[in-house]
């Protein structure tokens, strides 16, 4: 009954219990794929199973041929015909050979044997003069005949490759392997050249030049797998780096071998000649493309070819196919480039790629090598010279690309994300990274022709050649004929390339040996900005001084105009950065509380149009890729020479540029720098940013120093879109602060116009972001709670009037940024009481006046002042001697730190040299007159010597005495040995000067800058140039503004702005001379110049107190007026006037009491 349960079928429909008819389906599937599988696997066993009893049979057969070969080959006697050889010897050689050897990859005892006698019997069979003897008759014979020895004489190439690709020189015990290597080799040049063959005679030989240009082609094809063995065997090679060693000449079987090895490169190149005409006609020549691919991405190849071999290498008949190739199938090669196979190389390939080998060998063989270009100092003779800059610019390009690919920015360095500063590297890793240093360093000096002065002369004077075509017309022709024309673009784009080349690769030296030459090759710069003058200007060369007083003509209906069209720029320019502000902290326009620009003085707009460079207002992106190269050439080349230009060369002698030329550049300069920070700029255009942005600032410095530019040029660019003060420091901190936040990207623009041309806002508006920034700053740091309310958290000190120095340094100096809080002051008197009264920041701010006036007076031995006329300080050389010497300067540099941030001036003037340093900026050769004319007068003067130098007796060393004991300081490692000759003289005077203008007080301007920096951001700092920084310390210019100083003037004592003798002191101040009210100032404030945005912001203010005046009854009635004299309160800004009733008794109290340099002790 169960039984037939099993087999019955349900009519009312599916049960639980019987297989749906998904899973039926699935069933049937999987056993199909199983079927399917286990017939495959049958059919594949089946296939190994022949195939590993072909390869056994075959095997064995090949085995049996072999040892009938060698009975064979033991009596040569028996076959000395030419078709004997051909087949009773080379058939069944090529046959068990091909099986017992090639396939395997490798050549065991007996079949290196049987090679050797194999090619020893072709070798003299092909040197036999007999037809029947010779075996070559046989490729002149029949048609058949010629297939078939044809066929054998191409296993015999393929054969010699692969010998030569296992063959490795530098093995021990690989003598066999040499010995064989140089007989194949020697049969494939034989076999190759149709001067070889002895059988040839009029009859055959234009069927014996047949068959060798056949045996030829194949060769260069990549059928033969030759070009893939040569490289293999020449990477195998020792690397040479020494001219001298190269030199010598080897006899040995390994320089045979490199001989053959070059005379079977280069010999398809007979075959074919390149016409660049004719090249849509033209067909890719398989031997020159292997060339390029397999011979040219070498590491080190011409220090590895013996030096006696270069020249066949260089040939034109050898580079010329490959060059002009290059420029076909640029794209073609250089991916198949990439492509090659790096297995067999070492860590080259990993560090420079194949592209980047490709283009120093090419520069290797084109421009020569050391010893080819120092004696004979030219390019190889006879090649095209425009096809060689355009093939290195090419390569350059693609290995510029391939390290950006890589993460290798342009100053050598390698980005590593995911990082986050806690990764430490291996040891192995370490060794790694060095070894990759090392190898970058020897890459970058094959690069060394390039370097030379001849190099760059000899492609310019080509460039003459093509002068007929229109330079002002940048973009060149997409077409081959450009390709063979040479021209000034060509040139600037190949060392544009260049530079950046060895700024990645050398970032320790950089591109200086390449910026040596491009700088100071005669003409080149000049030509550079001809041609770029042309294009941005085009054409219009009338000077801008001319422009400008064309312009100055304005009429007051048009002036009104410009008025109005300013005051809406400016409007609008505030929507804009309140929008960005608004964006970043989340206040709105109300809250951050805007100033309107358009309220300040307003100025011509037509007269900064001179200066805004209309191509250039959209930054590096507005400009085209040709203009861009040319601009980062010339940049990066000038601000070169302008390190080592002196001011006579610049100002009087005005080379290589009028000083007309030079406020060109300065606007070309000015306006491409801030667009390109105004907008983001991308990393193509990065290079170009750099090198405008270091050509600029050099411009800028010498311009403070010695003005040539009106201050027009550095504001004409962000007259429309300069943002208000408060938008501008608070975006900047913003940004600051939140430098990798995704909303920064928005403003990050702004951030970097204030951080690298802070110029373009007026110095007035840098001082009110100054300030903005130190109210910024007070705010954070009472949010933090350092400021909870008044007079809390503030320091209290004691000072003795006699030791006001070390009192300040031993309380004080220890708090670093903590100095920032309010300072309340107790003085004790010289008599050792304490002086009444309360420090409401009058004493503090007296305090800072009394202490900088004693340490940086020249006794104290700190600071000394210049020997120029407006004795600035200086730090001392002798200071380092003293106790606690750099200490107290770094103390110092926290009291200035001090009474900059609470907006206190003091009456000191730094050099312009020692406030470079504190801007972090490097000081050259025309600052030093600044410092120390006569030295300056002195180098000049050695610098322009028309004798010999030698005559002066100079050497590097320099002297200086401290305490009676002189020091003899050397310049450079062993200076004192070294004279001073006409071919070092440039040397010794960057040197000299590099000395006193950096090296010497370096260690000072570092302590100096630590105590400074602890309390004002370097940030802050970089707002300003050195002039201006001595402004924002002491205050305006020398004169004062009577009007502003009345309007913010207190009055207490019982005098108001009514009163009498108030009337006449400012009657009085009105009819002194500028000297004297700046010393009246001085008397009251201890400084002699007023803030720089005006009294308002005098701390405290300006007051006036009234002095009862003693005068007896009898002497008033009489006429008399009062005799004492007034008296001043420096801590509190105050004048202590007494009621003179007579004008002319106030003017001689006041002139006697301002020269009298005194305040309280007069009565």
């Amino acid at each position: 009954m169960e039984e037939l349960r099993k087999h019955q079928v349900s009519l009312r429909g599916a049960s639980a219990k019987e297989i749906s008819r998904d899973a039926l389906l699935e069933k049937v599937s999987q056993e199909r794929e199983h079927r399917n599988y286990a017939r495959k696997a049958a059919s594949a066993s089946i296939y190994i199973q022949k195939v590993w009893r072909s390869y056994n049979e075959t095997k064995k057969v090949a085995i049996k041929f072999q040892d009938e070969w060698e009975s064979l080959v033991k009596n040569p006697a028996e076959f000395m015909t030419g078709e004997l050889i051909s087949s009773s010897v080379l058939r069944p050689f090529i046959f068990f050979i091909t099986c017992l050897s090639i396939r395997p990859q490798k050549i065991l005892a007996r079949e290196l044997k049987c090679m050797q006698t194999c090619f020893g019997i072709l070798l003299e069979s092909m040197n036999s003069t007999d037809s029947r003897k010779n075996i070559c008759s046989l490729i002149v014979d029949t048609a058949g005949q010629r297939r078939t020895s044809m066929y054998q004489m191409q296993k015999l190439i393929s054969l010699c490759s692969f010998i030569l690709s296992e063959c490795d020189t530098c093995h021990a015990g690989s003598q066999d392997i040499i010995v064989l290597t140089s007989l194949s080799l020697r049969l494939v040049v034989v076999l190759t050249d149709l001067k070889s063959w002895k059988i040839v005679n009029d009859e055959n030989i234009k069927e014996a030049d047949d068959a060798v240009k056949n045996l030829v082609s194949f060769m260069g094809s990549c059928r033969s797998g030759l070009y893939a063995s040569l490289r293999r065997y020449i990477s195998r090679l020792d690397v040479c780096f020494s001219p001298k060693v190269k030199s010598i000449v080897q006899t040995d079987d390994k320089f045979l071998i490199s001989a053959s090895v070059v005379t079977i490169a280069i010999r398809p190149f007979s075959l074919t000649t390149f016409n660049m005409a004719e090249c849509s006609k033209f067909e890719v020549h398989s031997a020159a493309e292997q060339y390029c691919l397999y011979l040219l991405t070498i590491p080190w190849l011409t220090q590895r070819v013996p030096a006696v071999l270069l020249p066949a290498l260089k040939h034109k008949s050898t580079l010329s196919p490959c060059l002009q190739l290059l420029l076909i199938s640029k794209d073609k090669i250089v991916r198949k480039m990439s492509d090659i196979d790096q297995s067999s190389m070492d860590c080259s390939l990993n560090v420079v790629p194949p592209v980047g080998w490709a283009l120093v060998n090419i520069i290797a063989l084109t421009a020569g090598s050391e010893n080819d270009f120092l004696h004979s100092g030219a390019l190889n003779q006879g090649l095209e010279y425009a096809s060689y800059v355009h093939v290195v610019t090419i390569l350059a390009d693609n290995l510029l690309a391939w390290l950006h690919n890589a993460g290798w920015n342009e100053k050598g360095n390698q980005n590593l994300e995911g990082n986050d500063g806690a990764y430490e590297p291996s040891v192995s890793m370490q060794e790694n990274k060095t070894a990759s240093a090392s190898l970058k360093t020897s890459f970058i000096d094959l690069f060394r022709p390039v370097s030379q002065q001849w190099h760059l002369k000899k492609l310019l004077e080509i460039s003459k050649a093509y002068a007929h075509s229109d330079e002002t017309h940048i973009l060149p022709p997409n077409n081959l004929e450009s390709l063979e024309n040479l021209r000034l673009l060509d040139i600037a784009y190949f060392y544009s390339y260049m530079l950046r080349i060895f700024a990645a690769f050398n970032p320790m030296i950089g591109p200086l040996p390449l910026l040596n030459m491009l700088s100071f090759t005669p003409g080149f710069l000049g030509n550079l900005w001809g041609v770029l003058e042309s294009s941005i200007f085009h054409g219009n060369r009338h000077t801008f001084d001319e422009a400008n007083h064309s312009r100055s003509k304005v009429s007051g209906k048009k002036k009104q105009g410009i008025d109005k069209k300013l005051k809406q720029a400016s409007n609008d320019g505030v929507s804009k950065w309140a929008n960005v502000l608004q964006k970043l902290t989340g206040k709105s326009q109300v809250e951050v509380g805007f100033s309107d620009p358009a309220d300040d003085d307003q100025v011509d707009e037509d007269a900064f149009d001179i200066w805004d460079v209309e191509p250039l207002r959209h930054g590096p992106q507005g400009i085209s890729k040709d203009m861009s190269c040319l601009l980062h050439l010339f940049c990066a080349a000038y601000s070169h020479l302008l390190l080592v230009l002196d001011d006579i060369e610049f100002y009087e002698k005005q080379v290589p540029f009028t000083l007309e030329q030079q406020r060109r550049i300065a606007s070309v300069l000015n306006t491409l720098v801030y667009n390109g920070l105004s907008y983001s700029v991308g990393q193509q255009n990065a290079s170009l940013m750099d090198s405008s942005i270091r050509c600029l600032h050099l411009i800028y410095e010498r311009d403070c120093r010695h003005q040539f530019c009106p201050p027009a040029l550095w504001l004409s660019p962000a007259r429309r879109s300069r943002p208000p003060i408060a938008v501008a420091a608070r975006t900047h901190e913003v940004l600051s602060a939140n430098i990798r936040s995704e909303d920064a990207v928005v403003g990050h623009s702004m951030g970097s116009v204030i951080t690298s041309m802070p110029y373009v806002f007026p110095f007035q508006e840098r001082v009110q972001m100054f300030r903005e920034f130190i109210s910024m700053d007070k705010v954070s740091r009472k949010m933090a709670g350092e400021i909870s309310g008044p007079g809390s958290r503030s320091i209290e000190i004691v000072i003795r009037r006699g030791h006001i120095i070390e009192d300040g340094f031993r309380q004080l100096n220890s708090l670093g940024s903590r100095l920032k809080s309010s300072i309340h002051v107790s003085f004790v008197s010289e008599c050792g009481l304490p002086e009444a009264g309360l420090d409401y920041g009058g004493l503090s701010k007296e305090f800072l006046t009394d202490i900088s006036k004693a340490a940086f007076a020249p006794e104290y031995g700190l600071f000394l002042q210049t020997s120029t006329s407006d004795r600035l300080l200086i730090p001392n050389a002798a200071a380092r001697f003293l106790e606690n010497g750099i200490q107290m300067i770094e103390f110092l540099g926290r009291v200035v730190g001090k009474a900059l941030y609470e907006g206190i001036l003091l009456d000191y003037s730094f050099s312009h040299v020692f406030v470079q340093k504190l801007l972090g900026r490097y000081s050259f050769l025309d600052e030093l007159s600044t410092l120390d004319p006569e030295l300056y007068r002195n180098l000049t003067y050695v610098k322009h010597y028309d004798g010999d130098v030698e005559e002066l007796c100079l050497d590097f060393t320099v002297t200086e005495e401290s305490f009676g004991k002189r020091h003899v300081i050397e310049l450079k490692p062993g200076g004192k040995d070294v004279c001073v000759t006409n071919a070092n003289k440039m040397q010794y005077v960057h040197a000299m000067a590099d000395y006193k203008l950096n090296r010497q007080i370096l260690p000072f301007s570092n302590a100096f800058y630590r105590g400074l920096t602890d309390l004002i951001s370097p940030y802050w700092l970089k707002l300003f140039n050195a002039s201006e920084f001595n402004q924002l310390l002491s205050g305006g210019d020398h004169d004062i503004d009577v009007d502003d100083l009345r309007n913010n003037t207190r009055y207490t004592g019982g005098y108001s702005e009514g009163s009498r003798t108030v009337k006449l002191f400012w009657e009085v101040m009105n009819n002194f001379e500028p000297k004297e009210r700046c010393m009246l100032l001085k008397f009251v404030t201890s400084c002699s110049r007023a803030p720089l945005l005006g009294f308002k912001y005098l701390q405290p203010s300006f007051t006036i107190h009234k002095v009862a005046s003693d005068t007896p009854l009898w002497a008033a009635i009489g006429g008399s007026d009062v005799e004492r004299l007034p008296s001043a309160s420096t801590c509190y800004n105050t004048l202590k006037l007494p009621t003179y009733k007579r004008s002319s008794t106030l003017k001689a109290k006041l002139r006697y009491a301002i020269n009298s340099n005194a305040g309280f002790e007069l009565s």
